[in-house]
C-alpha cells in the first residue's frame, strides 16, 4: 500500500522544516545569472537551484510554463529536474494549474500523477474554475498513486480576489466553498489528506476554519509578493503542525548565481518561517 501524500509530506515537513524552493528559471532570473536566454540557461538555473535546496528544503516547486517556453527541449530539462530532485528526496510539486473537463482532466493525470509518466511528481497545482468535481480524475489518480494536488483557492495575486472573494448563493464566498470542498474529500482519508490548498500569504485569513481542511496548504506570495515570515505566521500560525508547506521562489534565486549564496537565502527562509510557525 503506498504513503499517503498527506502523511509524507508532513513528515518531511517535521523533518526538514516547511519550505518549498520555487525553481523558476525566467528569462528575467536566467539572464541575472549572468546566462544566455536559451536551453542551456534554463537547464544551469534549474539544476542549480534544485542543488541548492538538498539538504534544506522539503520540496521544490518548478513553475512549468518556464520550461514550457522551449517547448519539448524544456520540458527534457523539466523531466531531469523532476528525476534529480527525487533522487535527493526531495518532494516535487508541479506548478501547472491544470484543470478542465471530462477526458482532458484524465489525460492530465495520465501526465502528471501517474506512475510510469516522465512527468510523474508528488503533486500537481490545478484551478477549480470549471468546478471541484470536474478534478474528479485528478484526485482519484493522487490517491491512487500516493501523490497530492493543491487546489487554488485563495491565490496570491491581487485579481484573483475579485473571483475568490465572490458570494456564492448569498451565503459564503468562492474560496470558502473551494475549501470546504476540499475539506469533504479529506474526510474519507485515514489521517491527513492527500488534497491541499492553495492560500496566498499575502491574503487575508480565509474565513472557513483551517482546522477543518485536514489536508496541506501551499502558501505562496512569500518574498517578491510581499509576504513576510512574519504574516505566514500570523495567518497560518493556528492550522495543525507541519501541514504548511511556504514557496519562496525570487527571494532566493535573486542570489544566483553563486550556488553558497542561494543556498544560505534558502536555509535562512527556512529557519525564519520554522520560526514563525512555532
Amino acid at each position: 500500500m503506498v504513503d499517503p501524500f498527506g502523511s509524507r509530506l508532513r513528515d518531511l515537513i517535521v523533518e526538514r522544516g516547511p519550505l518549498c524552493v520555487g525553481v523558476d528559471p525566467s528569462a528575467a532570473v536566467v539572464a541575472q545569472w549572468g546566462r544566455r536566454d536559451d536551453v542551456e540557461g534554463l537547464e544551469f538555473v534549474a539544476l542549480s537551484t534544485v542543488e541548492a535546496a538538498i539538504g534544506t528544503a522539503a520540496a521544490i516547486k518548478p513553475q512549468v510554463a518556464f520550461f514550457e517556453r522551449f517547448g519539448s527541449a524544456g520540458y527534457r530539462i523539466l523531466e531531469r529536474v523532476i528525476r534529480e530532485a527525487h533522487d535527493a528526496s526531495l518532494v516535487v510539486v508541479a506548478d501547472a494549474k491544470r484543470g478542465d473537463i471530462g477526458s482532458s482532466v484524465e489525460g492530465y493525470a495520465q501526465a502528471w500523477l501517474t506512475d510510469g509518466s516522465p512527468l510523474a511528481v508528488d503533486a500537481l497545482t490545478a484551478h477549480p474554475y470549471l468546478g471541484v468535481g470536474a478534478l474528479a480524475p485528478l484526485v482519484a489518480a493522487a490517491q491512487a498513486s500516493g501523490r497530492g494536488l493543491f487546489v487554488l483557492a485563495a491565490t496570491s495575486n491581487p485579481e484573483g480576489r475579485v473571483v475568490q472573494g465572490a458570494i456564492v448563493d448569498g451565503e459564503r464566498t468562492v474560496e470558502a466553498t473551494i475549501l470546504a470542498a476540499i475539506a469533504e474529500l479529506n474526510a474519507a482519508s485515514d489521517g491527513f489528506g492527500a488534497i491541499g490548498a492553495v492560500i496566498g500569504a499575502t491574503r487575508d485569513r480565509p474565513a472557513f476554519d483551517l482546522t477543518r481542511l485536514q489536508g496541506p496548504i501551499l502558501v505562496p506570495g512569500v518574498g517578491a509578493q510581499g509576504a513576510t515570515a512574519e504574516r505566514v505566521g500570523r495567518v497560518f500560525g493556528e492550522v495543525p503542525p507541519a501541514s504548511v508547506l511556504v514557496s519562496v521562489s525570487r527571494a532566493i534565486l535573486e542570489r544566483g548565481p553563486d550556488r553558497r549564496a542561494v543556498h544560505d537565502a534558502a536555509r535562512r527562509w527556512r529557519d525564519e518561517i520554522s520560526d514563525a510557525l512555532a
